[in-house]
């Protein structure tokens, strides 16, 4: 079933450190086909956080040198503020790109990993504020491909329980997901709850049912791996997942364009 993986970190990442060759290498080892590299983008007073051109060279030069054990593909993960769109469009401009991956990792500037963005604010207002802002990002800017970890805000809310019920956030996620749906893009399956002890995916499986309910049908998988040996981890738990709620593909991007792969077997057709 490892397949493909399409949200990777390595060393490019300020908060991942093995090199892009270990993980190119453990991807080989458990048999990964499609790897798409998605180093953060994030912005910061000085300038981004990814040196965009020696990225792109690296990937390009272990794409050649690999490419008859696997396909090595060039992502991003855009960390959006709405305040730099300009800066974030012309730089996604400036490279060649399969695949983009947009995340709110802040909310107003606020970083979610710190309690900032929590103060003053109940589970229901913290939640539905972080929601919105999806929303408000979906709309205005449309360089991305796919969504990513669309519950992201449980990681860091410090309540008794972090956990979102599909039913108390209705109204805000149907609009979140219709938004995306309506947009042409489409949303990740991200692992990576289950090494954050959450019990759950990102997001999890009522908002991922619900998604489906609505008419989605882009869907990526991503370990959302800082570390080489965290390459496809849990994925077996998320093709039952996908298997489970109807779900008959998972997609890959190339040069920003969407192939569907039935669940663990091959590409069957391309947008």
């Amino acid at each position: 079933m490892n397949r493909l993986d399409n949200h990777v970190h390595t060393h490019f990442s300020s908060d991942a450190k093995d090199h892009m060759e270990k993980v190119i290498k453990r991807a080989i080892n458990i048999g990964v086909k499609h790897l798409t590299f998605t180093d953060h983008m994030e912005y910061r007073e000085d300038g981004f956080s990814l040196d965009l051109n020696e990225y792109i060279m690296q990937i390009h030069n272990y794409k050649e040198l690999y490419k008859k054990e696997i396909e090595i593909l060039a992502g991003i993960e855009v960390g959006y503020q709405s305040y730099i769109k300009d800066k974030i469009e012309e730089s996604l401009n400036s490279i060649p790109l399969d695949f983009v991956l947009c995340s709110t990792h802040r909310v107003d500037k606020q970083r979610l990993i710190q309690s900032d963005f929590f103060k003053g604010l109940n589970k229901k207002e913290a939640y539905t504020k972080y929601f919105e802002s999806i929303i408000k990002t979906t709309k205005e800017f449309k360089k991305f491909d796919v969504y990513g970890h669309l519950d992201y805000v449980i990681r860091y809310g410090n309540y008794e329980d972090n956990k979102i019920i599909y039913d108390d956030y209705k109204d805000v996620l149907d609009t979140l997901l219709k938004t995306i749906i309506y947009s042409g893009k489409g949303i990740e399956l991200n692992t990576s709850g289950y090494r954050y002890n959450l019990n759950s995916m990102h997001p999890n499986v009522e908002i991922l049912q619900r998604y489906k309910e609505l008419g989605g049908e882009v869907i990526t998988l991503g370990s959302d791996s800082h570390r080489a040996s965290d390459v496809c981890r849990d994925f077996d738990k998320s093709y039952e997942i996908l298997d489970s709620l109807g779900f008959k593909y998972v997609c890959l991007f190339r040069e920003r364009k969407t192939e569907f792969l039935t669940l663990g077997r091959e590409i069957i057709y391309s947008l």
